[in-house]
């Protein structure tokens, strides 16, 4: 499946009002209830090059360095109560914000001025500046692109229109991502699909009521060689633990590695790439240009780029089928696997840096293990292919039995418009036994990984091992969130949040969340028509988590 037909302008609104969608779905801790949306309206402008695909960024802003001017929030007839509001969120999402794709959509247009929802379910427009200089910003945001222009909503408000809105005139923006532990300047990076990257810093686009990026630094990657001109942007990302250092892939098989505090408009130019098929890095000869290296990754596009916790590692995947994995520092590939139909889409690390996830075009969702350096796991319960997956570092299963630690919660997201969560129980993983003579494996509940011990050799690629061979996990819960393909999912403190191609986003309450915001709030919306209960398809394998629960599929 190559995605969903497109909609016309406002589609990703409709999305929501779908008949047949739930407002809520199971797991064994309880429910999951859906607790408001955001979009934007359906003002279209021109796209560059044809529609996109958003991203999805959770953005923390912390409270403003007393060093950087004005004294944070006092609150003013135009901003005390986005001010309090966004004090209200100062507890909930204060990890490394993680990026995903998204869907699309378009701007709304506000007179002059870019509008602020309320956070207390207010709203006030401002006509310019006065007010807004000294507001803080504090709190946690999301960023989408749509077309040519990149929104931000407040995650704190229920107004479900973004709260800015920033156009783009020459390229659509097409990934962006936010560092949270942005000592000073700039924190917010977009890379746009003329191949071009900007970053600016995210307080001040939200102080500022105009349309256009304020102080933005403009990078232009600089080839003079012509085979780079054009490749579009597709993923973007801060370097852990390095400040000031990000890289950006992209559709022609390189990666640069920006450093923030260097002019973006430095004269740099590499050589061409003469053997598309190999692995190359190679550094700007000036200590003074900007990128500062250009890594060659592989044939074809690199769809998808993640750093490990610690900044020691960094994931890519791309349109050859390959996760590869390499040492940042030494600049050296570790190993790396293959998908075992097409491209791979995406890609992420657990939050202890032991585990990665890949989905794509197979329709499966896969396990890596750093100490193996191979796949440990294979995930089957999507119908078509995979765009979004994510840990879930906040949660932690309701048990006593001490093996909690064993457990890792995981999410995904496909163009089947469902989210599925899984469980990777490495206690209890279904393991299969090779028996040569055999036409069909048997299995044994044991120990994880272990049927074949052999570490493949640093710095080789490996093909994919037969999927019989490979132990098999089955989602703990599947469920439809969206009308339209899904492209992301974001995992926060309180809530999962989840964004169609259409620009739809869909932020899901807590089980212990939920019954907070069910007291406080009566008006809970009901999106299309009642459903029947839950379906139960059996599953014939499954890894179990250290908690009971049904051998079973929830399909909500």
């Amino acid at each position: 499946m190559a995605g969903a037909p497109g909609v016309g302008p406002g589609g990703g609104a409709g999305g929501g009002a779908a008949a047949g969608l739930k407002t809520y779905f199971k797991t064994p801790e309880g429910r999951y209830k859906l607790q408001y949306e955001k979009t934007h309206s359906a003002v279209l402008h021109y796209s560059h090059g044809g529609k996109t695909v958003s991203q999805l960024t959770v953005a923390y802003l912390k409270e403003k360095p007393a060093s950087q001017g004005s004294q944070p929030s006092t609150p003013s007839s135009s901003s005390g109560m986005r001010s309090a509001a966004a004090r209200l969120l100062g507890s909930g999402n204060g990890s490394k914000a993680l990026s995903f794709g998204g869907g699309n959509g378009a701007n709304r247009a506000v007179a002059g001025s870019s509008r602020l929802g309320g956070g207390l379910g207010t709203s006030t427009n401002l006509g310019g500046s006065q007010g807004v200089t000294n507001y803080d910003g504090k709190g946690t945001y999301i960023v989408f692109n749509a077309a040519d222009t990149l929104f931000i909503s407040d995650l704190n408000s229920q107004e479900k229109d973004p709260i800015k809105s920033i156009h783009f005139s020459n390229s659509n923006p097409l990934c962006h991502a936010f560092d949270p532990e942005a000592k000073e300047g700039h924190d917010l990076i977009i890379g746009m699909g003329s191949g071009d990257v900007y970053s600016m810093s995210l307080r001040q686009q939200l102080q500022d009521p105009g349309r256009k990026p304020v102080a933005a630094q403009h990078y232009n990657k600089g080839d003079k060689d012509g085979s780079s001109n054009g490749s579009r942007c597709t993923s973007v990302a801060w370097v852990p633990e390095r400040e000031g250092i990000f890289v950006v892939s992209h559709s022609d098989g390189n990666l640069y590695v920006y450093d923030k505090n260097k002019d973006g408009n430095t004269d740099c130019t590499f050589p061409a790439v003469k053997d598309q098929s190999q692995f190359m890095v190679v550094h700007a000869k000036s200590s003074k240009s900007n990128p500062v290296a250009r890594w060659h990754i592989c044939q074809g596009s690199i769809n998808a780029i993640s750093f490990s916790p610690d900044g020691a590692y960094l994931a890519t995947v791309g349109r050859d089928g390959y996760l590869r994995v390499f040492d940042f520092s030494k600049e050296q590939l570790i190993f790396g696997g293959r998908s075992y139909y097409g491209a791979l889409l995406c890609c992420t690390w657990s939050s202890d840096g032991k585990y990665l996830l890949t989905g794509g075009e197979d329709d499966l969702v896969q396990v890596w293990s750093m100490d193996d350096r191979k796949i440990v796991a294979w995930g089957e319960g999507h119908n078509s292919w995979v765009s979004g997956v994510a840990f879930d570092s906040y949660w932690s299963p309701p048990s006593s039995d001490g093996n909690g630690e064993n457990v890792y919660r995981f999410g995904s997201v496909g163009q089947d418009t469902q989210l599925l969560l899984w469980d990777l129980a490495l206690d209890e993983i279904v393991v299969p036994l090779r028996h040569p003579s055999s036409a069909s494996p048997t299995f044994s509940g044991g120990s994880p990984a272990h049927w074949e011990n052999a570490c493949p050799p640093t710095g080789v690629l490996q093909p994919s091992p037969r999927m019989r061979d490979v132990p098999k996990l089955s989602p703990l819960v599947a469920h439809r969130v969206h009308a339209d393909p899904l492209s992301g999912l974001v995992f926060t403190n309180e809530s999962i949040l989840t964004i169609c191609r259409e620009g739809l986003i869909k932020i899901w309450a807590r089980p212990d969340q939920s019954e907070n915001n069910q007291q406080s709030n009566s008006s809970e919306f009901i999106l299309g028509s009642p459903v029947p209960k839950d379906r139960v398809i059996t599953s014939s394998n499954k890894a179990g988590s250290s908690f009971k629960k049904p051998s079973s599929v929830l399909v909500t």
